[in-house]
């Protein structure tokens, strides 16, 4: 096996000091470097991209090597196996990362572009270019991935970023870190522009997030926890979501077989992403039909189902299934696990008064054979994103087209939905003239 990366590259210089001070240098290198990749031509961009590229597959036993030291770490320590597992860069992992920087590379470049320019009565043409942010911090949990992700975007959009993953993976984000570096020094852009905080210190959370003066807007994706304390302590612009109360509601009509299929997919795909359906609604006029049908898939899959007493009836005819009457919080949930709440509802009204009630506003999807209900429902429900016929799933920057994301939004300001490239960027008015004079 290759030599770990820690071993075989120079560590970063700005782990000296005070915490504070550690944080605050990375902040004005990472200013600095925004003023480069601001004007950093298309080219240059995409040639870190695809060297990036090439780096985690030339160095993908080293970053095994390093991965197993915090592997070995969080096993001693007694982490739950998912979590273990979260933290593992396979070889498969390494290439989707590297696949996902090829991706990115080979998409327009946005950043300059101009939009909606108008000719004005005085003889000013007015419109908007498309600029990068400036500074984004993110602050992440777990999976180390997350660093070429971010670090990826963050070169498309022509931004710097200030990076800070759990100490948990401390290891494998520093070696990933000095890969970006390296490739973007030798594309001829600043090697600041990337930029891992290297103390596993709680205390830089709180300096990074305090930081207007360097840092334009903060993206944590983690835990409920982490998102809240961030939204309430950050003096920076907070792009976040806090859960994922995502909802599928079966309309009448509906074509049955497709309702099953995509309601089984939007509950066990996996269970633990934001994305997974929280809540099922089912239509009063189809609910014997079809929840017989999809609580016999549920039950043999080990979910537990939290029931109002119309579908608790119905689905009590279900062997082996595991019925729980419902509590109110229950429809407010985000389970994360192998379970979920059914409501039956009168009709499109209720389960759209249900959804913006209880849901996070994340994702929500409608099964339908109604073109009316669906435009309704795409119109009506106050979500980030929202679907017809399809599983909740989906809500993904790389199956938006996006090329990857830094997280989901929930909020309405700015970014809405999976953050991709165009998250990551503003809109400025530009104003051409010749010579004209306000009168």
């Amino acid at each position: 096996m290759n030599a770990p990366l820690s071993a075989s590259l120079p560590p970063d210089d700005v782990t000296h000091g005070s915490v504070h001070d550690q944080v605050l240098a990375l902040g004005q290198r990472a200013k600095t470097a925004s003023a480069g990749m601001a004007r950093a031509s298309a080219a240059a961009k995409n040639q870190a991209l695809k060297r990036l590229a090439a780096l985690l597959r030339e160095n993908t036993q080293a970053l095994q090597a390093d991965n197993a030291n915090d592997l070995a770490r969080a096993e001693a320590a007694g982490l739950a196996a998912p979590m273990v597992d979260r933290l593992r860069l396979s070889p498969k992992i390494l290439a989707t990362c590297a696949e996902g920087c090829e991706q990115l590379a080979a998409m327009p470049d946005i950043i300059g572009e101009i939009i909606g320019m108008k000719q004005q009565a005085s003889g000013i043409r007015v419109g908007q270019m498309r600029v990068p942010l400036g500074v984004f911090g993110m602050i992440f949990e777990s999976r180390p991935n997350v660093t070429i992700e971010a670090a990826s975007l963050s070169i498309k959009s022509g931004n710097a970023c200030i990076l800070r993953g759990g100490s948990e993976a401390i290891d494998s984000n520093k070696a990933l870190a000095r890969l970006v570096q390296q490739a973007l020094q030798e594309s001829g852009l600043p090697a600041d522009a990337v930029q891992l905080v290297q103390t596993t210190d709680r205390e830089a959370v709180g300096h990074l997030i305090a930081m207007p003066q360097y840092v334009d807007v903060i993206v944590p994706r983690g835990g409920k926890s982490l998102i809240e304390r961030i939204s309430r302590d950050a003096k920076v612009p907070v792009i976040k979501h806090l859960d994922g109360n995502c909802h599928t509601y079966v309309d009448d009509p509906c074509d049955m077989a497709l309702a099953v299929k995509v309601a089984d997919n939007a509950k066990t795909n996996k269970f633990s992403p934001c994305n997974a359906s929280e809540g099922l609604l089912v239509a009063q006029a189809v609910a014997a039909e079809f929840l017989p049908l999809i609580g016999k898939i549920y039950a043999e899959k080990g979910v537990e189902m939290r029931c109002c007493a119309k579908s608790k009836a119905i689905l009590s005819q279900v062997a082996g299934a595991q019925l729980v009457d419902a509590t109110e919080q229950d429809w407010f949930e985000e389970y994360l696990a192998p379970i979920i709440s059914i409501k039956v509802v009168e009709g499109l009204d209720q389960a759209i008064a249900h959804i913006n009630h209880y849901s996070s506003h994340h994702t929500d999807a409608i099964l339908t054979r109604d073109h009316v209900h669906a435009q309704r429902f795409l119109r009506e429900v106050d979500s980030a994103s929202v679907m017809v016929n399809t599983s909740t799933r989906f809500a993904d920057g790389f199956e938006f087209g996006l090329g990857a994301e830094i997280g989901i939004s929930t909020d309405k300001l700015h970014a809405r939905g999976p953050v991709g490239i165009e998250g990551l960027t503003s809109l400025k008015y530009v104003v051409l003239g010749e010579g004209e004079v306000r009168n």
